[in-house]
């Protein structure tokens, strides 16, 4: 999007015109349209408890349910080691993260999609919609630590001095979703039976991330491998933050972060390069 400066009392003519074979990440565009985008955010927050049975409950009941079932099969039938501490609060410090992500991941994934009527009307940049969805989710995450608090409180285990670095752990998480659900989002534009994989994806995704049990479970040999599932870096990282336990900075994190690093700026160029198209195929 272009303007010409006119002289005073002119009309400002302003011209939308489609990426070139270069794109930019537009980046400034996102930022004028700041405006929208905290709108937007503020639409799925109430959107999501307008009209519910539940409401605020059922984000309390999700984590508690899981971390439940995590707490019987893995912590007390099939002995899953919890770093030294109660497995209910290594699997709910676990779930915080993931839940985060996932949730980003399947809104996001869809967002497009479900907001067609407002991108075939207007222009603005369509990187908002996506990461409107993810940021709403951080309500959830809220809630959810402050319940992860007093579980720790009834467990008496005490914050890790580290826990000033867990908003460096929650921007990560909130990367890695923002990476996967702008590969996601595209996609399902051009590919409508991407939004019937996404649920599967983070089924998948679940198991092969340290939610229920700890990395160090993992031979050092698959260290380097595991660690380019991104989600492992964040899942461990938290877990550092909050409990003092289990992977801090290393390794394994270095490689999470450098993996959603690449998938983010990949993600950028693919959503800039297909931004062109989603007002027709949409």
């Amino acid at each position: 999007m272009s303007s010409t400066a006119l002289p005073a009392g002119a009309t400002p003519t302003v011209t939308i015109r489609p990426c070139g074979r270069w794109v930019s990440l537009g980046l400034r565009d996102l930022w004028e349209y700041r405006e929208l985008l905290g709108f937007l955010v503020w639409r799925d927050v109430k959107v999501r408890y307008k009209q519910t049975a539940l409401g605020v409950l059922w984000v309390v009941l999700q984590p508690l349910l899981t971390m439940a079932v995590f707490s019987v099969f893995f912590g007390r039938l099939a002995k899953v080691p919890s770093d030294g501490i109660p497995y209910p609060v290594f699997a709910f410090c676990g779930l915080l993260p993931w839940q985060l992500f996932s949730h980003s991941l399947l809104e996001s994934g869809n967002s497009l999609v479900a907001n067609q009527n407002l991108i075939t009307k207007v222009y603005f940049p369509r990187l908002v919609i996506p990461l409107a969805t993810i940021l709403a989710g951080l309500v959830d995450f809220a809630i959810g630590f402050a319940l992860l608090v007093g579980f720790m409180a009834v467990f008496h285990v005490t914050l890790a001095p580290a826990v000033l670095l867990l908003p460096v752990f929650l921007l990560l998480a909130v990367t890695t979703a923002l990476a996967a659900g702008l590969w996601l989002s595209a996609l399902n534009v051009k590919y409508r039976d991407v939004r019937y994989t996404i649920p599967f994806l983070a089924q998948f995704w679940l198991f092969v991330t340290p939610v229920a049990y700890p990395s160090s479970m993992i031979p050092a040999h698959w260290r380097a491998l595991y660690g380019l599932n991104p989600m492992a870096g964040v899942v461990e990282g938290f877990r550092w933050a909050l409990l003092g336990k289990g992977q801090g900075p290393g390794p394994l994190l270095a490689i999470s972060t450098g993996m959603t690093l690449l998938l983010l700026v990949g993600g950028l160029i693919y959503f800039r390069r297909m931004e062109k198209t989603f007002a027709d195929i949409v």
